[in-house]
């Protein structure tokens, strides 16, 4: 699989970077927090070792074109606040699905939207992606909001996809093309 391109750097609040080891603790405060992942397909991590584990999953997962995970930072601090990834891509295809996360901390101020916006200009433009896909629990009613907000659609519902922690949970499917995303910018 071909390799990714360089990360966007635009102006703004927030930039994306490539997650180190040493951003291990940060991560751990992410999605070690129950808020944060009530929504994940996964359960809150209670140890540093599952942060060490996914970096080192994703750094192979990188080299093998098939994903990648960079963290979120604010501009002025170089604390990770949350992260973004594209997983599952084919290149063939030209798709691949988004996922993202934020600490509690900084909901509601719009960064993750400011980080998205960099992340879908990324993504259809030096990638050349065709497609994003994003799979989000329907009871997530701030990510649906993120999501459509960009542009994405609705675009149906797998029941009973997810058990997490024993309770099982539907999935809201989104999708956004690049011309879509691309007419947007041009508005």
């Amino acid at each position: 699989m071909a390799p990714f391109p360089n990360l966007p750097s635009p102006p703004g609040r927030v930039l994306l970077r490539a997650l180190t080891d040493a951003d291990a603790d940060d991560l751990l405060s992410i999605f070690g927090d129950p808020e944060v992942v009530r929504y994940w397909s996964g359960a809150p991590w209670t140890d540093v070792e599952e942060a060490r584990r996914m970096l080192a999953a994703d750094r192979s997962a990188f080299e093998a074109g098939s994903a990648i995970r960079v963290g979120l930072t604010l501009r002025d601090e170089g604390r990770v606040i949350g992260t973004v990834s594209l997983f599952n891509r084919s290149e063939s295809n030209r798709r691949a699905e988004i996922g993202y996360a934020l600490a509690r901390s900084a909901w509601g101020r719009g960064l993750m939207h400011e980080a998205l916006v960099q992340w879908l200009d990324w993504a259809f433009g030096p990638l050349a992606l065709h497609r994003l896909e994003a799979d989000v629990d329907p009871a997530n009613a701030a990510s649906r909001r993120s999501l459509e907000r960009l542009g994405f659609q609705h675009e149906g519902l797998l029941r009973e996809r997810w058990i997490v922690d024993g309770q099982v949970a539907d999935t809201a499917f989104y999708g956004l093309l690049a011309r879509d995303w691309q007419a947007r910018a041009r508005r």
